[in-house]
């Protein structure tokens, strides 16, 4: 049984060290890192994370996606880190786990839980605020 589709929007493209960030409706510069993203990285709009006080994260498994793309899918599973701050995983999971996994530091307990963990949360998280403008960029 499928899940329930959500909206997402890339704001760093795999393998790229240009960051952007997701206001107002569109992609804008944000800063350039010091190593590239080892996944696909955004969020999802109009979906609010308490525990950063910004839309809920996510990440695109597989190819690299142009920054800016608003895609629409079924989550395939929940990075669950202990702060709260947990990002939603899209794509095929065996191409990347192991980078995203690797990418947080020990102190933060990354663990991939499945798809209905992913569906569960999302399902718990309340709209953004009316008015936002900007996302925060952490």
């Amino acid at each position: 049984m499928a899940g329930q589709s959500w909206n997402g929007v890339v704001e760093w493209t795999a393998g790229t060290k240009e960051r952007f960030v997701w206001r107002s409706g569109r992609v804008i510069p944000l800063r350039t890192e010091t190593l590239p993203a080892p996944v696909n990285y955004g969020c999802l709009p109009g979906v609010w994370n308490p525990a950063d006080d910004a839309e809920a994260d996510a990440v695109w498994l597989g190819v690299p996606r142009t920054t800016g793309d608003q895609i629409e899918d079924v989550p395939t599973g929940l990075l669950y880190l202990d702060d709260g701050d947990h990002k939603v995983v899209f794509g095929p999971l065996d191409e990347g786990v192991e980078a995203l996994l690797a990418w947080f530091p020990p102190g933060r307990g990354a663990r991939l839980l499945d798809a209905s963990a992913a569906q569960a949360w999302l399902a718990n998280l309340p709209a953004a605020p009316t008015g936002l403008i900007a996302r925060s960029a952490t």
